[in-house]
């Protein structure tokens, strides 16, 4: 990662943990205050997002630093090590509001103040889309992991807040209707319909950055990317090149080749050029590789 990539991902990590500091406060005051599960869970989230992304801002930190002996392929594993803390957390925090939305559903449901909590709710969308557009606006000049990660952490707030909001004014509206009785009931029914999509994204996040850690083959678009240029590059030079692998850890990729002379002579320039080549085309995918080649007979 370039120097100016790193700073960008401090940046921005340190103005998402800013935000995500007054959202959690003020979700869980007004939440208890109101008696609503939906805010609360929209406060504790916050508070969640906030202590992640510290976590995330400080692995970025640690990262940037020259290894030491311990770690002598790098510190790259770090980074989907704090996206799957990430996801497992979320995850564990949507199960148990899920869990208390059902049992208040069995129970009388919960009597909330639609007005203010409306209020909270559109304060809230306005601040979570602005923060979403912010970093994602951002990635798309200077992206990590831990950028996607925090930009997918407030794309969930937003929509969080855009149903709470949109499930208060409905409430509200039953309140003044004739079935005025089961206006109770619509807090936690929000909770339990956004939590069947929110388990959704932290699972994603879990599965993929466990991927990462076991090594296992990346998306598509990148083994896409990496067999076209290999394969544009056998073309040219007179040894033979074929993948034998391809992981991708963090911001880094690894790509392990084989390389086979043709005659009875295997030339260090070629190799070495075709070194060169391949690090300038993969370039685009902005990731730091680390390639290996393998002489194969």
């Amino acid at each position: 990662m370039c120097a100016r990539t790193s700073l960008n991902e401090k940046r921005l990590l340190t103005f998402s943990a800013l935000l995500a500091s007054g959202f959690a406060g003020g979700g869980m005051f007004l939440g208890l205050l109101v008696g609503s599960l939906v805010i609360v869970f929209d406060g504790v989230y916050s508070l969640v997002s906030l202590l992640l992304t510290l976590l995330s801002l400080a692995v970025s930190r640690y990262i940037e630093r020259p290894s030491h002996s311990h770690f002598p392929f790098g510190k790259a594993i770090f980074e989907p090590v704090v996206i799957a803390i990430k996801g497992l957390v979320i995850l564990l925090v949507v199960s148990y509001s899920l869990y208390a939305a059902i049992v208040a559903m069995f129970s009388g449901g919960r009597e909330v103040d639609a007005s203010i909590a409306t209020l909270f709710g559109a304060v809230n969308v306005i601040g979570c889309a602005y923060a979403w557009w912010y970093i994602a606006k951002k990635s798309q000049r200077f992206s990590s992991g831990l950028i996607e990660a925090e930009a997918t952490q407030w794309k969930m707030d937003t929509l969080l807040s855009v149903a709470v909001t949109l499930g208060f004014i409905s409430a509200w509206l039953v309140s003044i209707s004739p079935y005025a009785e089961y206006a109770v009931y619509a807090d936690p029914m929000m909770m339990i319909l956004m939590s069947f999509y929110f388990i959704k994204v932290p699972f994603e996040m879990l599965r993929d950055a466990v991927r990462e850690l076991l090594m296992m083959t990346p998306s598509d678009d990148i083994c896409t990317a990496v067999d076209k240029e290999v394969t544009a590059l056998d073309k040219q030079i007179s040894q033979s090149i074929e993948i034998a692998g391809i992981t991708k850890v963090g911001r880094e990729l690894r790509v392990n080749l084989d390389v086979r002379a043709n005659g009875n002579e295997l030339k260090v320039a070629e190799i070495e050029k075709t070194r060169r080549i391949l690090k300038d085309k993969l370039s685009k995918l902005s990731l730091n590789l680390s390639l290996t080649m393998n002489i194969a007979r």
